[in-house]
């Protein structure tokens, strides 16, 4: 009987404007693009993980169902979080990327130093710490 337990996560967002994500996460991260296509940008992060970004007609043609954009100036409920070596120095980037920040740095209760910013389609990415 195989192990029928995940071996890796690839998240995948559905976005309005695929390069404009593309650049923002490529700017924002440096991350190699391991796959792209018309319609499906895709990054390969630090331990086997991916992220993807799917042009919502092309997300819904797998679907059947396009995914509800957030209206400019709100933000998704989901969150990425991502664990940096220096929260400051790569907000400062992302910003200039151009992301909205949401919060600046803070140690949050759970004891991370964490702020928040959303990507050009409003999904919220948390750039954390766990130490200062």
């Amino acid at each position: 009987m195989s192990d029928q337990l995940p071996r890796h996560v690839l998240t995948i967002l559905a976005v309005s404007d695929l390069q404009a994500a593309a650049d923002f996460y490529s700017r924002s991260f440096r991350w190699p693009i391991s796959v792209e296509t018309p319609v499906y940008v895709e990054f390969s992060l630090p331990d086997n993980m991916r992220l993807g970004l799917y042009q919502r007609h092309g997300f819904a043609k797998n679907t059947g169902v396009v995914p509800n954009e957030v209206p400019v100036g709100s933000t998704s409920s989901t969150e990425l979080y991502f664990y940096v070596d220096d929260v400051v120095a790569v907000l400062q980037t992302v910003t200039a990327a151009g992301a909205r920040v949401l919060s600046l740095p803070l140690i949050r209760p759970w004891g991370d130093f964490a702020a928040y910013v959303t990507d050009p389609d409003g999904n919220v990415v948390v750039l954390a710490s766990t130490s200062l």
